[in-house]
């Protein structure tokens, strides 16, 4: 077992009302303790790093003022919220984090009363916390009751239209509502736009570094007697420096900006705000992701996302891999067919590593956009791209995809306006869970009039798929690949176009016709290799295309087989649902074929290995077997499944 950090203050503390006891100087010792053990913890476990390292003094001025869980403390996204997981009931858990049957690596209502409200994915905490509010005022929860609602925000997450649509709501509704945004100038990438250049503005000037909160934003909180001179201060200022305008103007109190790891000006803060304040108030404190601890500090995301590391080193122990992840692939990719044509430009909302584009960002920075936390804007800008004559790569997670679905609607596939969209992340994801898992593209994307949608059965395919969206220019065009490395399949130098809507016949044979959409085709391989040791040769198929459907591959499958089995990554109502309406419409069933559809259950499964969620999902090579044999009417092997 590796070696823990003391934490004497830390072994106290069970729950948050433990740190009533503790004196300020004794609050500051328990951050130092609580950097160490979060530090060791995610060591052991892997996850979200910097994050939490930024705000545990922050973590423990909250709990030390405020009266959790009755006091509503909303963490924006959520992988922030390690160092609060640790206070609040659960560090005999904390390295179960991430693992089947532990710690999410997010808040989860269902996990802790002190997680009031889940989040994965960012700029959802003040519309959440302005919920409780109103629910605070109109008596909700009688049993327990709520106090205040405090939302802490990240300056990354302030880039989200969201954010601000709450805030133009609360400062109309001007209920007792606390902000804290907590600036660190880093979402995941380093930060872009308008509002991060106003924030650096905000804390450039001396004057607010020497005056702190109470000139600037805190007068309606001071004793009457002081509020004259600090409103006489508050206004000489104006002329100094920019100010917190765009806060006041939305209706909040300005308080800012302060520094988020002095414990002593933490404290006296939110201690005032918590006896004076009456409506909304938004905090700006200025912290450092990875405070603390140099490999974080010193990394280009600050420690964002770890594999296990050595604490002493910050060194990550990642398993060797001998095939290039798709990532990579798509980006490679990418950059070939953008030296072949100078229309094609990228973008992506905030995450110009992980999707890869950061290669395609240093070779073509006046094509490349990261348009921050604002996946709805960068789905409408590549219309708008698309439209003005350019090739657009919209490259963005699954899971994040979902939250621009309305603009892939209506401003793109209505237009019929050709936006490629790159789904990174698609299907299973392992340590992140059901908020992270591309679950829903296929049938989000597929029910669309003109929309094509592909998935690559391997890293080779990939780079088909990006030279077909390259080409296509008469609508909209999506491919989806998951997370992870390839299967190690040679790489052609550069992609072929495929023909739109056309499948492939990967292996024939006879009774049973496995039809595989995306990169479950390895583990088909691998079911059919057991199927033939059993007697049973099955044909297999890649669809490669879940709309259009390859209609003569299909049919053909089902007119020359006793049954057929489909077999995709993906929620139901996608790709197997398709092809059941073309059987049936085809009088299919008529004719006495046998069909199953292989999906991810209705469920949404919690973080655990692949192999573990794979188990969960029945989508391993074993679930192949059994459903090919049991829709065949074969027994299976005595003892075990077949």
């Amino acid at each position: 077992m590796p070696d823990r950090p003391k934490t004497p203050l830390l072994d106290q503390v069970r729950i948050p009302a433990d740190l009533k006891r503790l004196s300020d100087a004794q609050l500051s010792q328990l951050a130092a303790e609580l950097r160490s053990e979060t530090i060791a913890a995610v060591s052991e476990t892997g996850g979200h790093l910097g994050a939490g390292l930024g705000v545990v003094e922050l973590t423990v001025a909250l709990h030390a003022v405020f009266d959790a869980p009755r006091d509503r403390i909303i963490w924006d996204v959520g992988h922030q919220a390690y160092p609060h997981k640790i206070l609040t009931g659960r560090r005999d858990r904390i390295r179960t984090l991430r693992r089947k049957g532990g710690l999410s690596g997010f808040t989860k209502r269902s996990e802790s009363p002190y997680d009031p409200f889940g989040a994965g994915h960012s700029s959802t905490s003040i519309s959440a916390a302005l919920g409780f509010a109103v629910a605070r005022d109109l008596g909700g929860a009688p049993e327990h009751g709520i106090g205040d609602a405090i939302a802490v925000i990240g300056d990354g997450a302030m880039s989200a239209g969201l954010a601000y649509e709450a805030m133009n709501n609360a400062g109309h509704l001007g209920k007792r509502l606390i902000v804290i945004l907590n600036d660190n100038e880093m979402s995941i990438a380093e930060p872009v736009g308008a509002m991060s250049s106003y924030l650096s503005r905000l804390y450039a000037g001396a004057p607010f570094q020497e005056l702190k909160a109470a000139a600037k934003g805190a007068v309606s909180l001071l004793p009457e007697p002081l509020q004259m001179g600090a409103k006489r201060a508050k206004e000489m200022l104006k002329g100094m420096t920019i100010g917190g305008t765009l806060f006041e103007e939305l209706g909040f109190s300005y308080v800012g900006p302060i520094d988020g790891h002095d414990m002593e000006q933490l404290l006296a803060i939110l201690r005032t705000v918590k006896e004076r304040a009456t409506g909304p108030m938004l905090i700006h404190a200025i912290t450092k992701k990875g405070k603390g601890y140099r490999p974080a500090e010193s990394a280009s995301d600050r420690g964002h996302a770890t594999a296990t590391f050595d604490v002493l080193t910050g060194k990550q122990k990642k398993a060797p891999s001998n095939a290039p992840s798709y990532t990579s692939v798509f980006a490679n990719a990418l950059l070939k067919e953008a030296a072949e044509d100078d229309r094609i430009v990228a973008v992506t909302a905030a995450m110009p590593d992980g999707t890869g584009l950061k290669l395609f960002e240093q070779r073509y920075p006046s094509r490349c956009f990261d348009v921050g936390i604002a996946e709805q804007h960068a789905v409408t800008f590549c219309a708008g791209l698309a439209a003005g004559g350019l090739r657009p790569f919209c490259a963005i997670y699954s899971t994040f995809l979902q939250r621009g679905y309305d603009q892939v609607v209506h401003d793109v596939a209505v237009q019929r306006l050709p936006v490629r969209f790159a789904i990174d992340r698609a299907g299973l994801v392992g340590a992140d869970g059901a908020t992270h898992a591309g679950a829903y593209d296929i049938a989000f994307m597929a029910n669309l009039p003109g929309m094509v949608v592909m998935a690559a059965a391997d890293e080779a395919e990939l780079v088909h798929m990006v030279a077909t969206a390259a080409a296509h220019d008469e609508g909209p065009i999506a491919f989806r690949y998951p997370r992870g490395e390839g299967v190690g399949v040679e790489l052609p130098e550069r992609g072929e176009v495929l023909e739109i809507g056309r499948g492939r016949i990967v292996r024939e044979g006879g009774r049973v016709a496995l039809l595989s959409f995306g990169t479950r085709l390895e583990e088909v391989r691998k079911a059919a290799e057991t199927l033939s040791d059993k007697g049973i040769s099955p044909t297999i198929a890649d669809a490669r295309f879940a709309k259009p459907l390859d209609r003569e591959l299909i049919l053909t499958l089902a007119a020359e087989h006793e049954a057929l089995i489909t077999i995709e990554e993906g929620a139901v109502g996608g790709f197997g649902s398709h092809v059941a309406q073309l059987l049936a419409d085809e009088g299919a069933f008529d004719r006495g074929l046998k069909f199953r559809s292989m999906v991810l259950p209705d469920i949404f499964i919690d973080q655990a290995s692949m192999e573990e969620m794979y188990r969960v999902a029945g989508l391993s090579a074993a679930d192949v077997v059994a459903k090919a044999l049991e829709t065949l009417g074969v027994a299976e092997i005595r003892g075990r499944r077949a």
